[in-house]
């Protein structure tokens, strides 16, 4: 499979992309129940957004890390999603203009990182992270989220799999590329087929 080198995968319909975070649960369990995040959620802090399920559980150990034993499936609008990239600025210097001082304004943060397999291997492409700070962390909560599920389940039962040497791919969900305007491709760095 030739994946290109930036490219969003996700769990997408027409009108929602399936995003996931991960937290204990005193964050966790008020969010499911509300069908959104409520203190002691903190709004004041970035909080970082990944469309990629292997790139969640890199980054969580498959639920297993302090603070990060319950992983959310976040079904976002893809309105909302895309005015996150729209309003984005790259983490790393990209040498256009003005990097700095977009950087400084920008209440949105891209961050490509290797994607990851079912053992956490880094894999020859990469995975987008989404960091959403001020007015996108309220829009985040207020009005892009359609709809949070606990997956906790899921993950442990994918990494029973993975520790068994069973074929877990089944188990993990239907990701395919996401459809990039040409515009938003270019602010988020992302490869162009």
């Amino acid at each position: 499979m030739n994946v290109p080198y930036r490219q969003i995968r996700a769990l997408y319909t027409d009108r929602s992309i399936t995003v996931y975070q991960a937290y204990d649960a005193a964050i966790a369990a008020p969010a499911v129940a509300a069908q959104r995040f409520v203190p002691p959620f903190k709004r004041e802090r970035m909080t970082w957004i990944k469309p990629s399920f292997l790139w969640m559980m890199y980054r969580c150990g498959y639920a297993t890390k302090p603070g990060q034993e319950r992983v959310l499936a976040i079904e976002l609008s893809r309105e909302g999603f895309e005015w996150a990239l729209a309003h984005s600025c790259l983490s790393h210097d990209d040498r256009r203009p003005e990097w700095a001082r977009r950087v400084r304004r920008s209440p949105v943060r891209i961050q490509w990182d290797p994607e990851r397999g079912l053992r956490h291997e880094a894999l020859p492409y990469r995975s987008i992270q989404v960091g959403l700070a001020g007015e996108a962390v309220r829009r985040y909560v207020d009005e892009w989220t359609l709809g949070i599920r606990d997956v906790t389940d899921r993950v442990r039962e994918v990494h029973a799999a993975v520790r068994g040497g069973a074929d877990a791919r089944a188990l993990l969900p239907a990701e395919r590329p996401y459809p990039v305007p040409d515009e938003l491709a270019e602010t988020i760095g992302a490869s162009v087929e």
